[in-house]
């Protein structure tokens, strides 16, 4: 019987790097998740959820405030424990603390150590891809993603994108985890997670420690 598949990834990277989109294909990919001949429940999770607010686009465990910060502390040690419990499972997480320490930096000056969570993070296998983009390339990113955004003031500031982009790798550089940063400039999803499923089988990333 060949290996159990379970990698857990991590998907960081500003708005406009096609994280989400790259997260569902991983989902259904067979290097990632092995053969699939009917679709199910998909292991896939975001701190981009706005669970803390009860309207559209509010807050979540990314852009908290600063009185909300033991939810989200919380939050996030729930989220590490059940990823504990539950070893033996694939997991994707499209956004994480890594944009959770950069919005909370770049927003309220507060820069949060997540080193305890990535030392629980890392004994599990947890591998982060920090999706990247040229700056030139972020205008036609933003084309694409107007004909479907239900909020498209959101993207008005290109450069608000790219400035928070070099935060992210600043932040990246010193993470614990495996690290790999993934052009999508090119806009291939297929193309960026074949790159992915090379780099997990290279590191292990595919298989339960």
């Amino acid at each position: 019987m060949a290996s159990k598949l379970c990698p857990k990834i991590i998907l960081e990277g500003t708005r406009l790097t096609f994280k989400t989109e790259i997260a569902f294909a991983l989902n259904e990919h067979p290097r990632i998740v092995g053969e699939r001949k009917y679709r199910y429940h998909s292991p896939i999770i975001s701190a981009e959820w706005c669970a803390f607010t009860n309207y559209p686009w509010g807050r979540g465990l990314i852009n908290f405030e600063p009185q909300e910060e033991a939810l989200a502390l919380e939050t996030y040690a729930v989220w590490a424990r059940l990823f504990e419990l539950q070893r033996y499972y694939s997991w994707i997480v499209d956004r994480f603390h890594i944009s959770t320490t950069c919005y909370q930096l770049a927003h309220h000056n507060r820069r949060y150590d997540f080193r305890w969570l990535e030392e629980r993070l890392a004994p599990l296998g947890f591998h982060l891809v920090l999706c990247t983009r040229t700056p030139e390339s972020f205008e036609q990113a933003r084309e694409e993603r107007l004909k479907v955004s239900g909020m498209p003031s959101q993207y008005d500031d290109l450069n608000m994108f790219i400035q928070e982009q070099e935060l992210m790798r600043e932040l990246v550089r010193n993470s614990s985890l495996p690290v790999l940063e993934l052009d999508i400039s090119h806009n291939d999803i297929s193309r960026a997670t074949g790159k992915i499923a090379d780099w997990l089988a290279s590191t292990g990333g595919l298989w339960a420690r």
